[in-house]
């Protein structure tokens, strides 16, 4: 008996976590990176200090939130990468993928990538850049594996997927933070472009044997 109610308590706090999350995402939607606790308790209708329990303080609420975020995009870059396409079309299909999703939900990436320079509230002092480099980190990390699985680059395969893997993050972030700011191209314009970046290594590798693929 007090295993099952353990286990329903469980499945009650997991349940009002991912509500309290999807209040959060609404106020992100709508403010950004000026998104406060005060407005995501606001919009989950309970007070701040509730908040906090669930998940410590704004720290706790980010790491949360990119999870979430994160664990989606990495699902729907692994499928563009698994696509039933010849390889050059594959890279491309990631790409997109990855500009696609902040194009999509420019005020999401906003919050999750850039601290609010003007903010006047409390959280203020929040540092964005501390909280991102992780998932950044994280990307790279998930894309190494995803190289190593399906290309045969050699003795040193591990060592160079996770070169390829964090140096492909890294360009993704830095060329789709500026063409978010900028749009002086348009997605289809810089995805060709990047993947004639990358195209020469990866056009002459072989694919794994017995692996997926690439």
């Amino acid at each position: 008996m007090e295993s099952t109610q353990q286990a329903e308590q469980q499945r009650s706090a997991q349940q009002r976590r991912r509500q309290l999350l999807e209040a959060a995402d609404r106020v992100v939607l709508r403010d950004g990176p000026h998104a406060s606790m005060n407005a995501i308790a606001a919009e989950a209708g309970i007070t701040k200090p509730i908040l906090y329990r669930h998940f410590g303080d704004k720290g706790g609420l980010y790491r949360a939130l990119a999870k979430r975020h994160t664990d989606a995009l990495l699902a729907a870059l692994r499928a563009a990468l698994d696509a039933p396409a010849e390889r050059r079309r594959r890279v491309e299909a990631t790409l997109d993928t990855y500009l696609a999703a902040i194009e999509a939900r420019p005020q999401v990436y906003r919050f999750l990538m850039h601290p609010a320079e003007d903010s006047q509230l409390p959280e203020q002092g929040f540092d964005v850049g501390r909280h991102s480099a992780p998932l950044l980190r994280r990307l790279g990390e998930e894309l190494a594996t995803v190289i190593r699985e399906r290309v045969d680059l050699g003795p040193d395969s591990e060592q160079l997927a996770r070169v390829w893997g964090h140096g492909i993050v890294g360009m993704m972030h830095g060329a789709g933070d500026w063409w978010l700011g900028e749009r002086p191209c348009s997605r289809e314009q810089l995805v060709r472009s990047l993947a004639d970046l990358l195209w020469g290594r990866l056009a002459e590798v072989d694919d794994r044997e017995g692996g997926p693929g690439f």
